[in-house]
């Protein structure tokens, strides 16, 4: 099993990614509530993912670079946003969201060889 100092940013950046998705696209289920409720809801829900972002990279960039750091980040974003897509927005991705995807996943690897 990694040790704890490689996977706590990850699981963090999870969290946050989580709270971000919810802060960005979360109100588009919500179309006729005002944009400035909208706004001021984002910015309150955003705190708690800059909560755990901020921490996610400080203690990643311990063992991680800054460019594998914002990898992972796209990566877990990605995934949290595929499910979110489906599950809350009632909007599943196709298979040109995938391919497109599967691309940024691959480019996220690159940044990880030597």
């Amino acid at each position: 099993m990694p040790p704890l100092d490689r996977i706590l940013p990850i699981v963090l950046l999870l969290g946050s990614n989580i709270f971000m998705t919810f802060a960005w696209y979360g109100h588009l289920k919500y179309r006729a509530t005002p944009l400035v409720t909208v706004i001021l809801v984002s910015w309150g829900i955003a705190f708690f993912e800059y909560c755990l972002m901020v921490p996610a990279n400080r203690i990643g960039a311990a063992v991680y670079s800054a460019p594998q750091l914002k990898g992972m980040q796209e990566v877990i974003t990605l995934v949290v946003f595929a499910g979110f897509s489906a599950w809350y927005l009632g909007q599943p991705l196709k298979w040109n969201h995938w391919a497109g995807f599967a691309l940024i996943a691959v480019a996220a690897w690159l940044i990880f060889m030597e």
